[in-house]
């Protein structure tokens, strides 16, 4: 009840001025945004802001309310918001009984184009499991691919401390082509060539 009197009391500010108007100005203003449409554009930036935050489910419940009285030129925009509020919701919802298959699904986002949540997915198996080489290892190849050198370096080179093993791994894949001509990365997989 109070939030409704609260709408109203806000429609009526923004109504009042407008009466006010004459109607050239009044004919300019249509062509904009209407006073009936402004609180529409308002929920919109707010769940916008929501969703920033990491909000899902307060933006998902904004949006989804919003959707049906949105203007043509937000509607596409709210579909799209839903849906990665529905995805990054379901992403929380997993859960895995082992850290390997947890990686798994990491790897599955990293392989279809995910690359932020792959690297949130990564992150959690390894605040959750701190000494999993294969963890640091698939963030060396989500560094590699999204160009980040540094980070890249820096995952493969913690991968092969907790494992040898992920240094000869690292020599023959490919994912790590766009390190091929870093002379630092040559280093770190051949440390035996002077």
């Amino acid at each position: 009840m109070q939030a409704s009197s609260k709408a109203m009391t806000q429609d009526a500010r923004t109504a009042a001025p407008s009466r006010k108007k004459n109607a050239a100005s009044a004919a300019k203003s249509d062509g904009h945004k209407s006073a009936r449409t402004e609180p529409v554009f308002q929920h919109y930036e707010a769940a916008v802001l929501l969703l920033q935050q990491g909000k899902y489910e307060r933006a998902l419940t904004v949006l989804e309310k919003l959707l049906p009285e949105a203007p043509a030129e937000i509607k596409d925009r709210c579909r799209m918001y839903i849906s990665t509020c529905q995805r990054q919701l379901l992403a929380r919802a997993r859960s895995f009984p082992t850290p390997e298959e947890h990686y798994d699904y990491a790897i599955s986002l990293l392989n279809t184009g995910y690359y932020e949540e792959a690297r949130e997915q990564l992150n959690q198996i390894l605040t959750e499991h701190p000494g999993a080489d294969y963890a640091f290892y698939g963030l060396a190849v989500l560094e590699s691919i999204t160009g980040r050198a540094q980070d890249c370096l820096s995952s493969l080179a913690r991968a092969i401390e907790l494992n040898p093993k992920s240094r000869v791994q690292a020599r023959v894949d490919n994912d790590f082509q766009n390190m091929a001509d870093d002379p630092r990365f040559t280093e770190l997989l051949y440390p035996e060539v002077p």
